[in-house]
């Protein structure tokens, strides 16, 4: 029995059924998503949907979907559904699904009439390649099968709509056909793993909606072309295997192809299998080297995402030959930074304020898991330049003063992870010195500190300890209000928001903290912001609570920092509480844990969202499947099972 599995009765609602995704990466930048019906939502979603550098930087929907259609003594049976004006949904195929699993490959089990007919789906890893496996498992008669693609070639941020400039040529090649439809395009191969018939019978289906794009406030209506239809008869115990890749294939080959990349993928049987492979779908490899996706179906290589990230999608699963990996090319962005060269990497946003801080933080979780010898030997020389560009005053945005803190400008441009703007202006603009900041700086010099200690450097060992000690002193008397800290301090304002951002002056192996004022500083975050799936962004107490992430894209982005929940400071927190707590405070964490397990049949099934509605019942948001949040709490999985006995 899968662990991810649902039934015909939540099938068959739309309600339900249609607010549920999927997804599938092969490690190489392409995906597959829709809904577990097969229903596209969003104009992200295609069933292969892959980058084509030679256009943009964005992906690409290729094969936005491709409707199965059952024949019996000349009855058809149309598996597919899309929606149409009115919601009007034609056909309805989904009214034929009897069950739906998500396990090593996406499974689904039609049944129409005495035909039980299995779906499988997966993607080729490191290839543009989606495979599916159909085989009839019942059937009291001669059954054929029918597919017509439904082919979008677009943007994934466009639509597309009927033209004249649209190539409608086709060649045949071995069992399918090959067609582009617009210059500049690869090919799309289809193909089958037997003889099929291909029938030319050109249309365009106009007016297919995607609401989760209407709610948002985009354009959701788009018109996709069909060039024709397949067809071949199919026999009881009989597997057929589509394929839709770049490049044309021996068709031979499918089915063992097939059977070879379902082997090699991890089941979705529990909990950490499902985030484990969740994770490793943010792993992506380039010519020059492993990055990680800061999340689907949107988001690129960020930095504060990726080196936030970073220790919980490798460290946490014990990758730590892919957290070497990618921190090979970290470290080139981040000297491309440092010593003012063209950036030579796809990292983006390395200028950031907190970014160089977060790359010491993600090297000190190395050194946990591996030996701070070994941290020290292959990253010394990197984090003495961080330090001392940031101590020499080189960095565009974080200046060192007098009393040991950083400040930041956050009024022009966003300077933290709360980075919302509205005409270009951070929404929620945190400037001078900010708490997280402050905190990572302290953490960064007592930590550089030791691996100068380490590597036998004691006189600059002892300038640091001495820099931080200024630090930790005005940290106190800067942020510390006799209860909790203040989220930022500029000049004579002292910013009373309860956020999450005080919590890393808890979690951070080095806080600036006593003992009593981190227990008084997770206290207050407990009680204020604490759901079951992770911390608000903002106390309901505060008369600017927005908790719920709908709207237009202004009124999402005014909220978006600004009561909704950002799981990912999970990680954080559990990092407080078993410091405080010790081991009384793992059951706890536990049950905060089982949150999120039952997240896994919500959104994006499998994975995990980046944010959720501050108030019950906690719906998630924004992108459905996110890195932060899964490794973060992948990373509070490997902090609880330090306490087993």
């Amino acid at each position: 029995m899968s662990y991810l599995k649902f039934d015909k009765t939540l099938l068959t609602n739309l309600e339900q059924s249609l607010t549920k995704e999927t997804l599938r990466t092969n490690n190489a930048g392409a995906y597959s998503s829709s809904t577990i019906i097969d229903c596209n939502t969003r104009k992200f979603h295609g069933l292969l949907v892959v980058p084509v550098p030679e256009l943009d930087k964005d992906n690409h929907v290729l094969l936005s979907s491709l409707d199965e259609t059952v024949i019996q003594h000349g009855a058809e049976f149309n598996l597919g559904i899309h929606k149409y004006q009115g919601d009007n949904y034609s056909p309805r195929g989904h009214k034929y699904i009897r069950e739906f699993h998500v396990d090593s490959e996406i499974r689904t089990i039609y049944r129409v009439g005495g035909v039980i007919l299995q779906k499988e789906r997966i993607l080729v890893s490191g290839d543009n390649r989606l495979l599916i496996c159909y085989t009839l498992l019942e059937a009291q008669s001669p059954t054929t099968l029918r597919f017509r693609p439904f082919l979008a070639f677009r943007n994934v941020n466009e639509l597309t709509h009927q033209n004249s400039a649209l190539n409608r040529n086709y060649e045949e090649i071995e069992n399918g056909i090959a067609s582009c439809l617009y210059a500049g395009y690869p090919h799309l191969n289809m193909q089958f793993s037997k003889k099929v018939n291909f029938v030319p019978e050109a249309n365009w289906y106009n007016g297919i909606e995607y609401y989760k794009e209407q709610e948002r406030g985009y354009e959701f209506s788009e018109d996709l072309y069909v060039p024709g239809y397949f067809e071949m008869p199919i026999k009881k115990g009989e597997s057929v295997v589509f394929t839709a890749g770049l490049n044309p294939i021996s068709t031979r080959s499918l089915k063992h192809l097939f059977e070879s990349e379902k082997a090699s993928r991890t089941p979705r049987s529990n909990f950490y299998n499902c985030l484990f492979a969740a994770v490793r779908q943010f792993y992506n490899k380039k010519d020059d080297g492993y990055y990680l996706l800061a999340g689907y179906p949107w988001f690129k290589f960020r930095a504060r995402d990726e080196f936030i990230a970073l220790p919980g999608a490798t460290l946490a699963i014990g990758e730590v030959s892919m957290f070497e990996k990618m921190m090979e090319v970290g470290v080139v962005a981040v000297r491309d930074f440092i010593q003012g060269k063209p950036k030579s990497t796809k990292i983006k946003e390395v200028s950031s304020p907190d970014v160089l801080l977060w790359f010491v933080w993600a090297i000190q979780q190395y050194s946990f898991t591996t030996s701070m010898e070994k941290a020290a030997e292959k990253y010394g020389d990197v984090l003495k330049e961080i330090i001392e560009f940031i101590r020499g005053g080189k960095h565009v945005n974080l200046f060192l003063h007098t009393n040991g803190l950083v400040y930041t400008d956050g009024r022009q441009k966003p300077a933290t992870w709360m980075n919302a703007v509205e005409n270009g202006s951070p929404i929620t603009p945190r400037t001078g010195y900010v708490v997280e900041i402050n905190a990572l700086w302290y953490n960064a010099l007592r930590f550089v500190s030791e691996v100068s200690k380490t590597l036998n450097n004691e006189n600059y060992a002892d300038i640091l300890s001495y820099q931080a000690e200024i630090t930790r002193q005005s940290f106190v008397e800067t942020f510390w209000n006799g209860i909790y800290l203040y989220d930022f301090v500029d000049g004579q304002y002292q910013d009373r928001e309860v956020r999450p951002n005080m919590i890393f002056a808890v979690s951070l192996p080095f806080s600036p903290l006593e003992k009593a004022q981190q227990k008084s500083v997770l206290d207050i975050v407990t009680r204020e912001l604490l759901t079951p799936k992770g911390l608000r962004s903002l106390s309901p107490k505060s008369p600017f609570y927005r908790p719920e992430y709908i709207g237009g894209q202004l009124e999402r982005d005014r909220n978006y920092h600004n009561g909704p929940i950002w799981p990912w400071t999970s990680g954080a927190f559990a990092e407080a509480y078993l410091k405080i707590r010790g081991r009384s405070g793992v059951s706890f964490l536990e049950r905060m844990m089982a949150g999120f397990e039952s997240e896994l049949s919500e959104l994006c099934i499998g994975t995990l969202s980046e944010l959720y509605d501050g108030n019950p019942p906690f719906k998630g948001h924004g992108a459905m499947s996110y890195a932060m949040t899964v490794a973060e709490i992948l990373r509070v999985l490997m902090l609880l099972k330090g306490f087993e006995n």
